[in-house]
């Protein structure tokens, strides 16, 4: 036991892949280190040509991309979005700080992501927007929600947060519907601590759009002169991020390709490994292999939750952190209080009580994943092959 637990294995670890502490020290050097400056121009730069997105704005976070869309979705008391249960609490409260009612639908047991046929039914006449979540890096059935959207003049809001560098049939995920949200926090692959971006697809959103991340005014203007003075113009907050953020932040993006690349690696090695508990139906693991994904996520379910919790305490007893994910909006106090259901969620809930992630970063070794892999073989009673 000493042995195994001599180095532990952390759920995530951030790393520092390039010239982060280089381009720091340049913005320090540039002389501003407030939003607005020449990394966070860079960065949008970077993403308009990486994703071949039409207009990309950094944020400080995927938090505030997702209030920046909901302010640009127009949505106000009375209006409904429909979205998963199983997502992140900023998805739903971007659009609840609006007054907005979410409206949760069931997700797919096979990508856990939102149904799409469960989209159509949940459809009221006060339904302004639709918001697919991307969970673990699979893309969504865009084409359909796309189809369902444009039938029902919806806005498709996508919640990219975790599926950066991840495409739909060639399109970079967030450069799909009207707007997306992207994350750069900590806990993604291409990180800054702290940090998001709004990708507008839709160009007539562009200058309300600037707007409302500079605190409501047309300072965007005033800086490429197209006005002689900026003034307050409109709802806004301050979205942007510092140029630490976002210097940080730009030397993740030269080696983005290399980190997703080595996140799938480690993706598809758990998967051939845990495989043989998938045949004996101990397990069940995604669908989806390392070229579908951009390595975000790796996680499997177990037959119960107290089949988990045993699990989970087993792999801590061996040094590994593993952990679970999202207790469904619907069952929380505020999505109660706050939101709605359309139908059964079922396989929300079910996911929620049994889904398992696993280790996963861009540090982690081949060796480390064995022995993951193998510390949750022998709580089944195998080994591995």
């Amino acid at each position: 036991m000493t042995e195994l637990l001599s180095e532990k294995i952390p759920f995530g670890r951030p790393a520092i892949v390039g010239r982060e502490f280089d381009y720091i020290e340049q913005a320090i050097r540039n002389g501003t280190i407030a939003g607005g400056g020449p990394f966070m121009k860079r960065c949008e730069a970077w993403l308009e040509t990486t994703l071949s997105a039409r207009r990309a704005l950094m944020t400080h976070s995927c938090t505030g991309a997702l209030e920046m869309a909901a302010m640009l979705s127009n949505v106000g008391p009375g209006d409904e979005v429909i979205m998963p249960s199983f997502t992140f609490s900023a998805t739903a409260t971007a659009f609840v700080l609006r007054g907005a009612t979410p409206v949760f639908v069931d997700i797919d047991p096979d990508t856990l992501n939102i149904d799409p046929a469960l989209i159509e039914p949940a459809i009221t006449e006060r339904t302004r927007v639709v918001v697919p979540v991307h969970y673990a890096g699979l893309a969504c059935a865009m084409d359909e929600i796309m189809t369902i959207a444009q039938r029902h003049s919806l806005i498709v809001v996508e919640d990219a947060a975790q599926a950066h560098l991840s495409h739909y049939k060639g399109k970079a995920l967030g450069t799909i519907g009207d707007l997306g949200c992207l994350s750069f926090h900590e806990t993604k692959n291409v990180i800054s601590g702290e940090g998001g971006a709004l990708i507008l697809n839709n160009e007539t959103l562009l200058n309300r759009a600037e707007i409302i991340r500079e605190k409501g005014t047309d300072r965007s203007m005033f800086f490429r002169g197209q006005v002689d003075k900026y003034t307050w113009q409109d709802i806004g907050s301050s979205y942007c991020p510092s140029e630490l953020v976002s210097a940080f932040l730009m030397a993740q993006f030269e080696l983005a390709d290399a980190i997703c690349e080595r996140r799938r690696k480690v993706y598809d090695l758990y998967h051939d490994l845990l495989a043989p508990l998938a045949t004996e139906g101990l397990v069940t693991l995604p669908r989806a292999s390392g070229a579908e994904v951009n390595g975000h996520i790796f996680w499997m379910l177990l037959e119960s939750e107290p089949v988990r919790a045993d699990l989970i305490r087993h792999l801590t007893a061996h040094g590994i952190n593993a952990v679970f994910h999202y207790i469904p909006l619907h069952s929380a106090p505020a999505g109660r209080k706050y939101g709605r259901t359309s139908g059964n969620l079922a396989v929300t809930e079910r996911v929620s009580n049994t889904l398992l992630r696993l280790p996963l970063y861009y540090t982690l070794t081949d060796d480390h994943v064995r022995r993951v892999a193998g510390a949750i073989s022998a709580f089944f009673g195998r080994s591995l092959g």
